[in-house]
């Protein structure tokens, strides 16, 4: 795979991943809680929701594989090294804050009616945070994108003009 290929696919490939894991865990929790047919129908209920916040998740893969993998750089610049992405813990914050709320479905088989019922009422409140934070981890990763990508070709330009 050629340079430009990778440096478009790999990310994509990543995030396309991100958002069926988180799929997979939605789709899961529900369906270990009820059926699968009542994940599919609070799927399609919570749809406004949860198709943002799972395309959110695949964005943040996604950015996070371009930042690790140095692929941000310009063309005539060789990724070197890996950078560290400030937002996978906002990645996981909002896949808990995605699914938190399904573990009302299963709370009063474990004797713990009183926590169902909070976390079933605030099911909504929950997603919105969800995908707030997706928003916030996008933006904390572009943010770092850009800072390194113009450091990386600052100090191409100071070696370029040092010898």
């Amino acid at each position: 795979m050629n340079s430009s290929a990778r440096r478009i696919l790999l990310p994509l490939g990543a995030g396309v991943l991100g958002a069926i894991f988180l799929t997979g865990v939605y789709l899961g929790i529900v369906s270990l809680a009820e059926t699968p047919e009542h994940a599919l129908d609070l799927f399609w209920q919570d749809k406004a929701f949860v198709i943002p916040i799972l395309l959110g998740f695949g964005t943040q893969v996604g950015l996070y594989t371009l930042l690790r993998k140095g692929l941000y750089l310009p063309l005539h610049i060789p990724a070197g090294g890996a950078t560290t992405a400030a937002g996978g813990g906002m990645s996981t914050m909002a896949m808990v804050a995605c699914c938190a709320h399904h573990v009302a479905d299963v709370l009063p088989l474990v004797g713990l009616t009183a926590a169902a019922t909070f976390l079933a009422n605030w099911k909504i409140p929950f997603m919105v945070v969800g995908l707030l934070t997706n928003l916030i981890g996008i933006a904390i990763m572009l943010r770092e994108i850009l800072k390194a990508r113009r450091r990386a070709v600052t100090h191409r330009s100071s070696l370029e003009a040092a010898s």
